[in-house]
């Protein structure tokens, strides 16, 4: 087992997974991670194409760069994943919970199946991510390091997000009590909660796709909102919240079970 020190007093040559590294945050986090992740770098996406576009497109990619294509909610699959990783690699140090869906829509006309998508792919995925990660952590002399995605929405309630808030939520306790485990095993879990962030996920929210109309482009649908919704009156941007994820990655401070609000003052 390697047990050298490499930059921040991080392992040397570490591993990295990211969920939905096909876009938005998840490639972001890629691209920044391309460099330092130096022992590997493993893409997580139900995308396939667009897993190979993201792979394509890394500015200095490790020697070794993974595409696993599949839905975060399926468990077989991450018995695969599990699989790959022992075979491939033989160790994991960090990782990104990244995957996520948005449906928008109040309680009362939301159907059960919408509700159980948006909580399979939110609550389900990151468990299932947690749950392959963190043994290869436990065998790692110096622990690993987790970064969950969470949201705003899990934070403060707003109409029409019933599903995607309750999953958010539900993710930052999962976070919490897996912060609480990994800590013997030196295992630092953290979460980043954003207010709006300006990715593609936008494109399927009804309410965005009618601001659109209206404002005549996404950039001042996006300027629209954010003055409305924000304090500092901007959402951020995917790269704002990939240089918070690396910098929870690879620095070993004592910190964990934090979760971190990029929200342009939108919770205050």
């Amino acid at each position: 087992m390697d047990t050298s020190a490499g930059p921040f007093g991080g392992p040397l040559n570490p591993v990295a997974l990211i969920t939905g590294a096909g876009s938005g945050i998840g490639l972001a986090v890629a691209r920044r991670l391309s460099s330092v992740a130096t022992g590997g770098l493993l893409l997580v996406d139900h995308d396939a194409a667009a897993l190979d576009r993201a792979a394509d497109t890394l500015p200095s990619p490790p020697e070794r760069v993974s595409t696993l294509a599949l839905d975060v909610a399926d468990e077989a699959r991450w018995e695969d994943v599990r699989a790959f990783i022992a075979s491939h690699y033989g160790r994991l140090d960090w990782a990104l919970v990244n995957a996520g869906i948005a449906h928008a829509a109040p309680i009362a006309d939301m159907t059960f199946a919408d509700w159980r998508r948006v909580m399979g792919v939110n609550l389900d995925g990151a468990f299932l991510t947690l749950r392959a990660v963190m043994p290869f952590m436990r065998g790692n002399e110096m622990g690993g390091s987790i970064v969950m995605m969470a949201s705003a929405s899990g934070v403060k309630a707003e109409p029409g997000v019933g599903a995607y808030g309750a999953s958010k939520a539900g993710l930052l306790q999962l976070m919490r009590v897996a912060a609480k485990e990994g800590a013997p095993d030196r295992i630092r879990v953290n979460a980043i909660a954003p207010g709006g962030v300006e990715t593609p996920m936008w494109r399927d929210i009804p309410m965005f796709q009618d601001l659109v109309r209206e404002t005549g482009s996404e950039r001042a649908a996006f300027d629209r909102i954010a003055q409305e919704a924000t304090p500092l009156g901007r959402y951020a941007t995917a790269d704002d919240i990939a240089r918070l994820v690396e910098l929870l990655l690879i620095e070993t401070a004592p910190i964990t079970g934090a979760t971190i609000m990029a929200d342009g003052g939108y919770t205050l």
